[in-house]
Order: structure tokens, then sequence, then C-alpha cells
């Protein structure tokens, strides 16, 4: 396994995260543009532009994703993005000017910080400003900052999630990356031993984890609309792919997070799967959906092994000592 979805050529990616309200965003900018396609799985997914990811859309590439805390208000911070692509002169020419194709998705980190302040304009600039290719920060920053699961009981039985990502290479040398942000109201188990990392705890004070689906099956419901949950994923490959091949590799790798997250796509999840390709190798679509599942299974428990509390909310370095 390597390191980060910056390992595919073309992409960079960059965080801004406010620290004092629990939110951000985290912008993953394709310097020569990407074929793409997205998928929403929740139910109560926050998203923008997504049309332009439609089979048969006009448009055929992308310049970049957003993704950003703040519920819809954070979809706002798209528009930073494409304000800092256009001066750079990216995106689907219009003759006047080149308007930039960024499709973005949220996640509800409302119930956690300050609400008042949401990821706007301004902080998806920012974002871009830091964007870079090479290591990607993981754990509580960006789109991550804000992220919590396990909120069966409430976001005080919770714990911190956050961003991770990871990356593999088949034998021919083909890459696929991936970035998440685990905002999930399940469970997030490790699939090698079963261990559930983080997720819904006994009580506010305890350091214990209960099984949010196994308390689902006998009965547990949550009623209240306070805890939103998304966890929002990216896949990113320099094997040449079209539209039609990345929706069957979406659907590959989703196998990752049915593999780590517990229980998945309720009706308080609003998941989102992006699939970009950017390059000209070449390999078997198969191979690509499987080489994404294992990286999104890696990427999801770094998210939240690598996260930090902010002193809000336990996280996993908290209850593993």
């Amino acid at each position: 396994m390597d390191d980060a979805i910056t390992d595919v050529s073309g992409i960079r990616v960059g965080h801004f995260s406010h620290f004092e309200a629990l939110t951000g965003c985290t912008v993953v900018l394709c310097e020569e543009g990407a074929v793409a396609i997205g998928d929403i799985w929740g139910t109560a997914a926050g998203t923008r532009q997504m049309d332009a990811l439609a089979m048969g859309h006009l448009v055929d590439r992308i310049d970049g994703v957003c993704l950003a805390g703040g519920s819809a208000f954070g979809l706002d911070a798209a528009g930073g993005v494409m304000k800092f692509l256009e001066e750079r002169g990216r995106g689907f020419d219009v003759v006047i000017t080149k308007v930039p194709i960024v499709p973005a998705a949220v996640i509800f980190d409302l119930g956690i910080g300050d609400y008042r302040v949401r990821p706007d304009a301004e902080m998806g600039y920012k974002a871009c400003m830091s964007a870079r290719g090479g290591g990607v920060e993981e754990g509580s920053v960006g789109a991550g900052t804000g992220a919590t699961v396990g909120k069966l009981f409430g976001i005080k039985r919770g714990m911190k999630g956050g961003i991770g990502t990871a990356s593999m290479k088949s034998k021919s040398g083909a890459t696929v990356g991936v970035l998440v942000v685990v905002n999930a109201f399940g469970d997030i188990i490790d699939p090698h031993s079963g261990r559930i990392l983080a997720g819904a705890r006994t009580s506010e004070r305890s350091k214990g984890l209960v099984d949010s689906s196994k308390h689902i099956m006998e009965g547990t419901i949550r009623r209240q609309f306070g805890s939103l949950n998304t966890t929002l994923a990216i896949i990113a490959t320099d094997v040449h792919l079209y539209r039609e091949d990345l929706k069957k590799v979406i659907k590959l790798a989703h196998n990752g997070l049915a593999k780590t997250i517990s229980p998945l796509h309720t009706t308080f999840d609003g998941d989102v799967i992006f699939a970009l390709s950017l390059g000209e190798k070449e390999a078997d679509v198969n191979t690509v959906g499987i080489l994404a599942e294992v990286a999104l299974i890696h990427a999801i428990i770094r998210s939240v092994q690598r996260a930090n509390g902010l002193g809000a909310i336990p996280a996993f370095e908290d209850i593993s000592q």
C-alpha cells in the first residue's frame, strides 16, 4: 500500500480547517481535468453540480471536487474553488470565460462546533491555495475537522471521525488513490479483526464501545433529527476509463465502505462517492475497482485512527490507551 490519493499523477489536495468552529473544507484539484462520475448512496445527501457528472452531459471533464462541512450551507465553499480555477484559466470554455466544473458534497457537522460558522467561498479559495501533491494531512482537518461517528445514542456518546487517504498499485503500474471523509452514523470496524475502532460508547464518560447494528436489530431506534451523517469518498486513477467504467468502479469499491462502516446508508446518512480518471494507462475495470475497495478500507481506518478529539469528543487515541 502506498500513501495518498496524490500518488495519482495530476491530483493535488488542499485543506482549510477552522479549529475554533470545528468545521472546514477539502479540495481535490485535477491539474489537467478528469473524466468523472458521482453516485449518491445515502438519503440525506447535500450536493452541488452533480448533474455535470451524469451520462451524456455536455461537460465531459471536471476540474476538481470540493468536500465541506456546514451541511447545505457549506456548499458555498465550491464558489471559492471556482474563483481560484477561473483566475488560472481553468474550466469549460464558453468563449467569454472558462467555467470551472467543481462538483461538491457536504457533511453535517453543525452539532459539534459553532454552527454559525460554515465553510464559505473564502475558505474554499484558501483550501485551493494550500493544495499540493505529495503527503496529505489526515484526521481532524479540512472537511473532516468536525466529523464524528457512532451516533446511535447522540453525538455526546459518539466519537471523532475525520479524513483519510490511501492508494494502491497494480503489478502493471496502474495507481488507484482514494480520499474519504468519515462522518458516519454507524461504527467503524477493522474488517480483518472485527474490532470496533470508533463508534457509539456505553455512556458519555465511557471508553467502552457498543455494537450499533446489534442494538438497532434489538429495537433501539433514533428518531431525533439533530445528528445527520455522511461518508464522502473520492476515487482517482491514472487508468483511462469512461464514465460507464467509472460507474462500475464505484460499485466494486463500495464494498470497502460496507466492510468498515456498520450500519451503512441509514436514513440519517448522505453518502456520496466520486470516481475520477486522469491518465492513459490501461487496466481491467475489475482490477481498478478492487484496488479502490482495498484503498478505501485503509483510508477509512486511517481517518479515525488519526483523528483528534479537539477538546470536544473522544477520539480513537483517547479510548485505545
